[in-house]
């Protein structure tokens, strides 16, 4: 019976991931929620396993599985993030039907409007200014409500309720049910409004969507708006503020990004290597027995991708701990690899490469307000998340 490694010390933390991949590119341990997997930190092994088809969305997804309702967990779960093929197929090819490239590109000139709106509310408030709260947050939060077709006045809500969904790991299984059943009730009543008048937005679009006969059900349309929360804004929070935390720690790239402004999507995918905004994927299992690394992954068990090291992997990766926006060639994870690679990734990348060109332009002067203190993080196990950084503008 294979012992799991026990040393979880600082796994939940940023850089936990990055020593524990000092002992290898795969490694047999237990997470600090008990639960023993497989740990991937290598490039080339987490391409290999996230391309696999025997790897597959582990049946332990989904926050305190174990006390709550079945009902809830279909109503919120059932999205292609968590489905395997053909289900995934399915789900992926209608919601990419409403998801469209033309969707997105329309967005830059409204994104740029909302940036534009919180850098004047920053300037009048004045230094020190919590970017997370004044510009990394509010940002995708308003965007991605648009773009499903949240009213304002009920964003608030929705941030309140969406914030205990994505940070379920956070609270107890009470909040977490309590958030999610207030946010389930409005987005249905959301559905049945968009049905009766619909408009040019992602849910109308979702609704609408159509594969010969087959569309999104009920609990998928709800599924996939929980799904569209957690990625579509959680995650690009992250980007923006990652990538500001990072280029200020760097004068030199900054420098050279300012001098250059034609090198900001290199920036981007340069930032999302360096300090995305995920430590882990999605928990996946193995459905046979896989020989990988030297070791063998055994059918059933948990395999947890390590994003962070893996885009920090020497063996792929030239001078990995170098931020460097000059890089040509960055093929990075951030966004995941294989069918369930990120849909909303050009999204993101319009709005990291809008927040941060608008904000150093902007800003000029800009610099850390503590800039010989580490920001904390958010703990747990798949954000990398910093939680306020105080800024000098």
């Amino acid at each position: 019976m294979r012992q799991p490694f026990t040393e979880t010390s600082g796994i939940a933390r940023h850089w936990g991931f990055e020593d524990l991949a000092e002992n290898g590119p795969l490694q047999y341990l237990t997470l600090f929620t008990g639960v023993p997997v497989w740990l991937v930190t290598g490039y080339a092994e987490t391409r290999e396993l996230l391309a696999h088809p025997d790897v597959v969305r582990s049946p332990m997804d989904g926050p305190h599985r174990d006390t709550i309702e079945d009902e809830l967990i279909n109503r919120t779960e059932r999205h292609m993030l968590g489905a395997n093929p053909p289900d995934h197929t399915r789900l992926r090819k209608l919601v990419t039907a409403a998801f469209t490239r033309r969707r997105i590109e329309a967005l830059e000139p409204r994104i740029r409007e909302i940036a534009a709106g919180l850098l004047d509310e920053m300037a009048a408030t004045g230094s020190p200014v919590d970017l997370v709260n004044a510009y990394s947050y509010p940002l995708p939060i308003t965007v991605i409500c648009e773009l499903i077709g949240i009213p304002p006045v009920r964003r608030e809500d929705f941030r309140r309720w969406s914030s205990v969904f994505v940070n379920a790991t956070m609270h107890t299984a009470e909040e977490y049910v309590e958030a999610t059943t207030l946010m389930l009730g409005f987005v249905h009543e959301l559905i049945e409004q968009k049905r009766t008048a619909p408009a040019d937005d992602l849910l109308s679009g979702l609704i609408a969507a159509r594969d010969g006969g087959d569309r999104l059900s009920e609990d998928e349309l709800t599924s996939m708006i929980f799904l569209l929360l957690a990625a579509g804004h959680e995650t690009t929070v992250s980007l923006i503020t990652n990538g500001v935390h990072a280029l200020l720690r760097h004068p030199d790239q900054l420098a050279l990004l300012r001098a250059e402004p034609d090198r900001l999507p290199a920036a981007v995918e340069e930032l999302l290597r360096y300090d995305g905004p995920l430590q882990a994927a999605i928990p996946y299992i193995a459905q046979a027995p896989i020989d990988i690394a030297g070791s063998r992954i055994g059918a059933g068990e948990v395999i947890v991708f390590a994003l962070l090291p893996a885009n920090r992997d020497a063996r792929k990766i030239d001078r990995p701990n170098e931020l460097d926006i000059t890089r040509t060639e960055n093929a990075h994870l951030a966004f995941g690899h294989g069918i369930h690679h990120c849909l909303g990734a050009p999204l993101a990348r319009l709005e990291g490469r809008i927040a941060l060109g608008m904000l150093f332009e902007r800003f000029p002067e800009l610099r850390l307000a503590e800039p010989d203190r580490d920001p904390d993080r958010t703990p747990g196990l798949l954000m990398n998340a910093i939680r306020e950084l105080p800024v000098l503008l």
